[in-house]
């Protein structure tokens, strides 16, 4: 089986090829059909004769004319009207919606509340390559949320600030962890999850190992878990705590970030970060604790069940000065 697999390879490489372009073309012209009918749906509400006789009347045609047709229910002709609404005036998103399935659009539709919030899931979605049930658990997490407050930016001089991937809040809901549990515990159910803690992460990350081993001074030592980020060209050492941030937990990143770039970090690529993931963290101690190191490095926290919100809402409202957004329903 081996030897066929490389004997007709590159023929398979074609025909793989080909069908995601078919695919794509398809969702295209899918998108693009559902924008025009929303259009003209859009256009027709402002004319005395429509409402729901007209729509009801509308999908019964549709369904007699093209039997076996999809989404042409009274329901779904709303939905394409709200998606032709949501978007007509949105220029930089217009170019974007074809690179998104009609799934993963309602998802998006039902799912935020701001035009801001729906192009960041947009962007998003097309380049992480979200499946539905992706794109729908990053939407309950509050990512956007979260990524909005996420402001430390302690990366290398030299790489853009705005590429900075890491969070100040990530949410592990997916662990099956004993209401008491250890460091060890939590480092083995997030190997065990790996697919989608790199979810929660982004899938620029790339996971190299566990407990990945450097030797200094004839002395072993062990760094929870690393990473490699495709974008920013580093490796990512991940440290884990069970408990609250302390302030000597900086000179331990520190040491391991040092080891990084001395024996395994390559030519080519940028210094080494540090993530230092703990249950909980005092703003004010992180930064006294990592004012003086030249290391980049960031402090999170965890949290084990899915955030509310509600309450996310309320403190991106308070530190930006948006408008209040629309209550939860």
């Amino acid at each position: 089986m081996n030897e066929l697999d490389n004997a007709f390879s590159e023929i398979v490489r074609i025909i793989a090829k080909a069908r995601s372009n078919a695919y794509r073309k398809v969702n295209e012209e899918l998108i693009l059909m559902y924008r025009n009918v929303g259009k003209h749906l859009s256009e027709k509400s402002k004319e005395s004769s429509y409402g729901d006789g007209y729509i009801d009347s509308l999908s019964a045609y549709i369904q007699g004319k093209f039997p076996g047709i999809k989404g042409f229910t009274r329901r779904g002709l709303y939905r394409m009207k709200q998606f032709y609404e949501t978007y007509a005036e949105n220029k930089k998103v217009s170019a974007l919606l074809t690179q998104l399935s009609w799934t993963n659009h309602l998802i998006i539709m039902s799912g935020t509340k701001s035009d801001e919030e729906r192009e960041f899931y947009i962007r998003l979605a097309i380049k992480e390559r979200y499946s539905s049930r992706q794109l729908e658990r990053q939407i309950e997490s509050g990512y956007y949320e979260r990524f909005m407050l996420s402001n430390e930016r302690l990366l290398p001089e030299k790489l853009n600030p705005q590429q900075n991937p890491f969070l100040d809040s990530y949410v592990v809901e997916f662990l099956d962890l004993p209401d008491a549990f250890c460091e060890n515990d939590f480092r083995k159910a997030l190997v065990k999850e790996m697919r989608d803690f790199i979810l929660e992460l982004g899938k620029d990350f790339t996971f190299v190992g566990e407990e990945y081993p450097l030797q200094v001074g004839g002395e072993d030592y062990r760094i929870d878990l690393l990473f490699f980020h495709r974008t920013l060209r580093c490796l990512v050492a991940m440290e884990l705590k069970v408990g609250k941030f302390k302030p000597e937990y900086v000179s331990k990143m520190d040491f391991y970030l040092e080891g990084l770039d001395r024996q395994i970090k390559k030519e080519d690529e940028n210094p080494s970060v540090g993530l230092i993931l703990c249950a909980s963290k005092d703003d004010e101690v992180a930064e006294y604790a990592m004012s003086r190191t030249l290391s980049p490095m960031l402090v999170a926290q965890y949290q084990l069940q899915l955030p509310d919100k509600a309450v996310l809402r309320r403190k991106l409202q308070e530190l930006t000065n948006l408008p209040e957004i629309e209550k939860e329903t």
